[in-house]
């Protein structure tokens, strides 16, 4: 990525800097925040200031970007148009949350459209990956268990590639919602926002996005397969969204 200069000092808006840029922040988080130098820095318009900025968080917004957009290009240029949105937007930061926070929101809004203007390939029908239920409520088969090795095995490099590589699999809906929620932490509430859904919508979604990542990683985890047969009691599902 190449790092970005400081842009003119006149102000400028941004639909994508908001005021807070966080949901449910504590109120005086700004007094512990690490960034509170970079920040006076930043309103004065400082373009040093600036730099440090870029610097510091230039590459772990660069690895927040690649997670949901496959082309490098796209990520970088998200990533520089975030930090221009920044230094163009300070002025509106209201101190509710830590700067970092409240980039990484930009960061993640910006990524979200451009994710509305491509259109993604390689992705697999999610339905396959789902549990299927008999007309009674009854689960088709069971869900294989992983092997007790499994968090040893998310630790090695390797397999969190692979864990990567199913995530970015999913249609476009299922894999932004999970890494809004479950990579990112962003609460209910918030991603139900970015997304424009409601919350019950929300996790519906996420709730299938799982289980569809889960059977993706089936080959991974489980020693061998589970044949298709009807469990009993066992196996029906209180809730089939």
């Amino acid at each position: 990525m190449s790092q970005a200069g400081p842009p003119p000092s006149q102000d400028a808006s941004d639909p994508s800097v908001g005021t807070t840029g966080t949901g449910g922040a504590v109120q005086g988080e700004r007094a512990a925040d690490p960034d509170a130098e970079i920040l006076v820095g930043l309103r004065r318009r400082d373009a040093a200031c600036f730099e440090r900025l870029v610097r510091k968080y230039g590459g772990l917004f660069l690895s927040v970007a690649r997670r949901y957009l496959t082309s490098a290009a796209d990520a970088a240029d998200v990533v520089q148009e975030s930090f221009l949105a920044v230094f163009e937007g300070i002025h509106r930061f209201a101190g509710e949350s830590r700067l970092y926070t409240w980039m990484h929101r930009i960061v993640i809004n910006k990524c979200l459209m451009r994710l509305r203007t491509q259109r993604r390939h390689g992705e697999v029908a999610i339905d396959e990956f789902l549990p299927s239920f008999l007309p009674d409520g009854h689960q088709v088969r069971e869900t294989p268990a992983w092997r007790d090795s499994v968090e040893v095995e998310l630790q090695k490099r390797h397999t969190q590639a692979q864990v990567r590589q199913a995530i970015d699999q999913l249609p476009g809906s299922y894999r932004t919602v999970l890494l809004l929620r479950d990579i990112d932490e962003i609460d209910s509430a918030e991603a139900a926002q970015l997304l424009g859904i409601n919350e019950g919508a929300l996790r519906v979604r996420l709730h299938r996005a799982r289980q569809a990542l889960r059977g993706l990683l089936e080959p991974l985890f489980v020693d061998s397969p589970t044949t298709n047969v009807p469990l009993g009691d066992k196996g029906r599902s209180p809730s089939c969204p």
